[in-house]
């Protein structure tokens, strides 16, 4: 012991990694690839953090590969960064700081280099350091803007503008927004770009990300919140303002090349005057063209006669004025749509099948959503691509009265098991299409395997026509549905080829039905398809007159005419309810709806019924 030297002195702290050679250079790495822009930086810096926690000194590159986020690629570029180091300062040179040396004259020798080392390494470091604590000091958060044109641009303006006017509710719906932002938005909101998934509508989510839009109720409602809307009347006054200054510019443009003239006021109101009374002339000329037009489809058809055609004629023009737009022969053409069902999911082979034979048989067909049915037939408007833009405009679409709800014979027995078939019936007479269609697939010997027998199904198909008033077409294969469809599709386009289509309101289809029925022209009237869709929706909002007729149909034995025939008399269980409490005994609360007509022939609702209904909303305690 006496013999060995003791060293006093406070000990020399250890740096914080033992290969800081290494670190300097993969940080100049990455400094200069975030200089670039490029995306290396970040494999940079994961490479740093892992040599950083790394406790062991390095000889070379290939020994940094057992570490995690170093590849082939950062290892060679630290060899070949270690062979130019060791050829400027020798092969000698230091890599690394150790932590203890073996003697004292080694570590005499090693001081100096070590000092000039790690006093580089330290400066660098505090260098990078403070750079980057500036950095993070500095930066700020950036106002979230959406693109101009983009599908978030769109939205926010449509729901800003909406808001302004007179009698705004304050929220839009999907469908709505989607159709009035449409015209403020380069890309589609319902269909996607080639080799994209993602539409204009995508683009929602952010909005409602960054606290500028409300999505509520279901079906969803959208409004704008208080950001939201700074946000978009910040950028619906900049586009006026842009608006403003082209029209100021092209005004200049027409007075430079005008040049100071003089203006006679005079000629001026001769001129307003003028153009006054052309328009009314157009007015009228067309106010007597629109008739004419649908007397001429009838004459064609040979369907009405001259007095019809006369009474009518009034009729049309006040509510194709309504309407608000009309497609005339030759803008549009006859679309088959396919609900998305038919062609995904179950077994995709045979689903796929159908497609393929549609597509062998040169029918036009698009693939979308439907709300009810699974086949229906549209008019699409004949759009011409815009230049500068990269898909043309969305075409209007009117849809025609004809919907197909398709049917196997297995996937009958199931809806007639868990109820879906009379919901179906039910929501097919209420879509607002006067011709539905059942097609039936009777697909061999597999209605001999069903948990149902065939007399049952068979009887099932047998009231869809007679009862429900449904056309019903039976095939015996996919090959055949798709045969049929292109039939139908050829007939409807021979049918509609001379027809001017106007766009009629849902809203005004009831009042209209009787008419409908009498008069061949209109079946020119014809809803718009996007409110046709969202009114078939299944699980909107509903009225309580809606779910006291769904109360109703759940009873056995109570269908659609029946549970109409009730609502007529009491609207909603309120109303009923209160009869109730009126009548003094409680045969007659029995006998309440017992009298009640219903259908066409007008049939009494009966004293069964009638006695099951009042049970099942004045019974304390379980039915008995």
């Amino acid at each position: 012991m006496p013999g060995d030297q003791v060293c006093l002195g406070r000990k020399r702290p250890l740096p914080s990694c033992p290969n800081p050679l290494f670190l300097q250079w993969l940080t100049e790495l990455r400094d200069s690839a975030k200089e670039k822009g490029m995306k290396t930086q970040y494999v940079y810096q994961k490479a740093i953090n892992s040599l950083k926690k790394y406790p062991l000194p390095l000889k070379n590159g290939k020994e940094a590969k057992i570490l995690q986020n170093f590849g082939d690629g950062i290892c060679k570029i630290l060899d070949e960064r270690l062979q130019k180091h060791y050829r400027e300062n020798g092969s000698d040179a230091p890599i690394q700081l150790t932590s203890h040396t073996s003697n004292m004259a080694s570590s005499k020798q090693m001081d100096e280099p070590q000092k000039k080392l790690s006093g580089n390494l330290g400066e660098h470091m505090k260098r990078t350091q403070i750079k980057g604590t500036k950095e993070k000091g500095t930066r700020k958060k950036r106002e979230y803007v959406p693109q101009k044109r983009s599908g978030g641009y769109a939205v926010l303006l449509t729901l800003y503008r909406h808001t302004q006017m007179p009698g705004s509710k304050g929220f839009m719906f999907r469908n709505e927004l989607q159709t009035e932002a449409q015209p403020l938005c380069d890309k589609s909101f319902t269909v996607p770009d080639l080799g994209c998934k993602y539409t204009a509508w995508s683009s929602v989510s952010t909005l409602i990300q960054k606290d500028l839009l409300v999505k509520t109720h279901n079906p969803a409602r959208y409004s704008l919140t208080d950001q939201g809307l700074a946000l978009a009347e910040r950028l619906d006054s900049e586009e006026t303002g842009m608006t403003k200054e082209h029209v100021e510019q092209r005004s200049e443009e027409e007075n430079s090349h005008d040049g100071p003239d003089v203006v006679d006021l005079t000629l001026e109101e001769e001129d307003e005057q003028e153009e006054k009374e052309k328009a009314k002339a157009s007015r009228s000329s067309k106010s007597s063209e629109r008739p004419t037009t649908a007397l001429s489809v009838n004459q064609a058809r040979g369907l009405l006669s001259e007095s019809d055609a006369k009474g009518e004629s009034q009729t049309s023009e006040t509510g194709r004025t309504a309407m608000g737009w009309h497609l005339p022969p030759g803008s549009y053409d006859i679309v088959l749509c396919v609900d998305f069902i038919e062609t995904t999911g179950g077994s995709s082979g045979r689903k796929q099948e159908l497609a393929k034979e549609l597509q062998r048989n040169a029918v036009t067909f698009d693939i979308r959503k439907l709300n009810v049915g699974d086949f229906l037939w549209v008019a699409r408007e004949k759009v011409t691509p815009v230049p500068g833009q990269l898909r043309p405009p969305v075409g209007k679409e009117l849809v025609l009265d004809y919907i197909i709800e398709r049917k196997r014979m297995d996937d009958l027995c199931g809806s007639i098991i868990d109820g879906r078939f009379r919901e179906q019936k039910f929501r097919l007479k209420r879509c607002g299409l006067r011709k539905p269609i059942y097609l039936v697939e009777e697909c061999g010997s597999t209605a001999a395997h069903l948990s149902l027998p065939e007399s049952t199904l068979q009887q099932a198909i047998v009231n869809t026509q007679v009862v429900d008033g449904f056309f019903v077409k039976r095939v015996q294969d996919v090959k055949e549905s798709a045969a049929y469809l292109t039939i139908m599709t050829r007939y409807l386009q021979k049918l509609y080829q001379n027809c001017t289509l106007f766009c009629r309101s849902r809203e005004l289809d009831g009042d209209r039905e009787d008419e409908m029925e009498n008069t061949a022209n209109l079946s020119c009237s014809l809803m718009a398809f996007t409110e046709f869709n969202y009114g078939a929706v299944k699980n909107k909002c509903q009225t309580v007159r809606e779910v006291f007729a769904r109360q109703l149909m759940q009873i056995s034995g109570v269908s659609g005419d029946k549970a109409a025939a009730v609502l007529e008399h009491y609207s909603t269980v309120s109303s009923l309810l209160q009869a109730y409490d009126q009548c003094s005994n409680e045969t007659e609360k029995e006998k309440l709806l017992s009298s009640i007509k219903y259908g066409k022939l007008k049939r009494n609702l009966g004293p069964a019924l009638s006695r099951t209904i009042y049970q099942l909303y004045c019974t304390c305690g379980p039915l008995s």
